[in-house]
């Protein structure tokens, strides 16, 4: 039995998430159906984050058993062309049997992006978050480094019957702004759920004056999700990158 750990990039527009769902279509019901096809046995794929809907992925992890002999590059180029226009298999590689592309993650780096202008961009319909208002920069990047640290995280979370831990160390939280386009990039060894879309609306809520800077630290102390800003839209945020 072969252990593999395969990297792929997709657009989260058309899907559920990354996790397979009853009622509706999501990556890992696709990509499981045309790498089954490809390896002409079923298998079951272990990813290394559950996306929510409309969130995308520039490298996703995932991990998969099978008792095939195709070669890795083999391996992507035949799951690729079956695969629909948004997702790509990026890389194929003989994995320790004992990988696992969630429980051996040590840390992931999300990106959210924003579309900061009073007139909308065609081209980013569906890529990134377009946000009207004027950022303050210094505002934003002040309220980004709150985050940075160990802390407990219940009040940017949007489950409320979190029953295990609710630490969580964030290792940056950095701001880039070119012009009308804004990056956030935040690394963690973990993310509790909505927490990165949680932390941007509160941010973005900082921006806009209605929660003050130093608010953050009591809505952490609070453990409160209805102190935090509002949930970011998902179209914004990508998976970029996971470590091992």
């Amino acid at each position: 039995m072969r252990n593999l750990k395969v990297m792929m990039a997709y657009r989260g527009t058309n899907y559920h998430g990354f996790q397979r769902q009853d009622n509706a279509l999501t990556v890992q019901e696709v990509v499981e159906e045309k790498v089954s096809s490809v390896l002409n046995e079923k298998v079951v794929i272990n990813g290394c984050s559950r996306t929510d809907t409309g969130v995308h992925a520039n490298n996703y992890c995932f991990s998969l058993l099978t008792e095939s002999n195709i070669l890795p590059v083999n391996f992507v180029r035949g799951v690729n062309g079956r695969l629909p226009d948004d997702i790509s298999i990026l890389s194929c590689e003989e994995a320790e049997p004992d990988f696992h592309a969630r429980f051996s993650c040590k840390a992931k780096e999300y990106i959210y992006k924003i579309h900061n202008s009073e007139s909308k961009n065609p081209f980013e319909t569906d890529l990134s978050y377009h946000y009207r208002r004027p950022l303050d920069a210094d505002i934003i990047r002040k309220a980004a480094a709150k985050f940075v640290g160990t802390h407990d995280f219940k009040a940017f979370s949007s489950d409320s019957g979190e029953k295990n831990s609710t630490v969580r160390t964030i290792y940056y939280f950095n701001v880039e702004i070119n012009g009308d386009s804004v990056k956030m990039l935040v690394k963690g060894d973990g993310f509790l759920y909505n927490m990165i879309r949680i932390m941007v609306g509160t941010i973005l809520a900082v921006n806009e004056k209605r929660i003050q800077l130093d608010e953050i630290d009591s809505i952490f102390e609070s453990k409160d999700r209805q102190r935090a800003g509002r949930t970011a839209q998902p179209h914004g945020l990508y998976l970029n990158r996971i470590f091992y």
